[in-house]
C-alpha cells in the first residue's frame, strides 16, 4: 500500500488510530519521566617513565643522563597502560570495585575509544564515572583511579622491577565537575513513541481489514429471525407430527 493509501486508511479509522497513538505518547512520557537522570564525570591519567630512564646504571659513579618524562613516551608505557585497562575491565574487577547489577555507580576505563583492537594507542588511560547521583559518580572514579595506580604498582613489583624504575601514573585532568546526560531518557521515550505509532498503524489497518466481514455478519444476522422465513422442519418436529396422526 502507498503512503496516500496508508493515510486514506488512518482517515477511516480515526476512532482507532487517534486513541493509540495516545497511548503511545502517554508511553512515551512516562517512560522519560520514570528514567532517571545519569550524571558523568571524566578524568584522564598519563603513564610516565623516571628522568634516568628504565634502567639502572651498571657503575654507581657514572653520570646518569636525565630526561623529561613527558619526552620519553615509549612503546613500553603504551603497553602499561593497555595492560591497567583490560585488568580495570574484567567482571572480577567490576565486582570488587562495588559495580551493583543495575549499574549504579558504573565506570569504564578505555583509551579514549571503543575500539579494543587498539589498546596500546598511548600512555594515557580515560576513566569515566557514572551514577545517577553526582557525588556517587565523583566517587566512583577517584576510587578508580586509586586503584589503577595500586595495580600499575602491584604489576611491577610482580616482574621484580628496580625501584627507581617505576613508572608512575599521574591525573593529566582530574574527575571533571558530573554533567547530567539525557541520552538513555530520550532513546528510552524515543522507542516508547515509535513502538507506540507501529501499534496505532497496525490497529488502524486490523480495524480496516475487520470492518467489511464485520458489516456482512451483522447483515446477515437479522434474516435468521425475520417472519415468513420458511426453515426445514426439525427431527423433533417430525417425530411430533408422526404421533399426532
Amino acid at each position: 500500500m502507498d503512503f496516500w493509501g496508508t493515510i486514506l486508511v488512518l482517515i477511516r479509522r480515526w476512532y482507532v488510530a487517534v486513541p493509540a497513538f495516545l497511548l503511545a505518547m502517554g508511553a512515551a512520557f512516562f517512560a522519560y519521566s520514570t528514567i532517571p537522570i545519569t550524571y558523568s564525570t571524566e578524568a584522564v591519567l598519563v603513564l610516565t617513565a623516571p628522568t634516568s630512564g628504565g634502567v639502572t646504571p651498571g657503575d654507581p659513579d657514572a653520570p646518569i643522563p636525565r630526561v623529561n618524562p613527558l619526552l620519553n613516551f615509549e612503546h613500553g608505557l603504551s603497553v602499561a597502560s593497555s595492560m591497567l585497562i583490560s585488568v580495570m575491565s574484567t567482571p572480577d574487577m567490576v565486582a570488587e570495585m562495588g559495580v551493583k547489577v543495575d549499574g549504579d555507580p558504573a565506570y569504564a576505563v578505555t583509551n579514549g575509544t571503543n575500539n579494543l583492537e587498539s589498546l596500546a594507542t598511548g600512555p594515557l588511560v580515560f576513566v569515566k564515572g557514572e551514577s545517577t547521583r553526582p557525588e556517587a559518580a565523583t566517587a566512583i572514579a577517584l576510587k578508580v583511579m586509586d586503584r589503577v595506580a595500586k595495580e600499575l604498582e602491584l604489576r611491577q613489583k610482580q616482574v621484580h622491577a628496580p625501584a627507581e624504575t617505576f613508572i608512575t601514573i599521574r591525573a593529566a585532568v582530574p574527575p571533571t565537575t558530573p554533567t547530567p546526560q539525557y541520552g538513555r531518557k530520550l532513546r528510552s521515550s524515543a522507542a516508547a513513541l515509535g513502538l507506540g505509532a507501529i501499534g496505532a498503524l497496525c490497529a488502524a489497518f486490523a480495524a480496516d481489514n475487520l470492518a467489511g466481514p464485520l458489516r456482512a455478519y451483522r447483515a446477515r444476522r437479522p434474516r435468521r429471525g425475520r417472519p415468513g422465513d420458511t426453515a426445514e422442519p426439525q427431527a423433533g418436529e417430525l417425530a411430533t407430527a408422526e404421533r399426532g396422526t
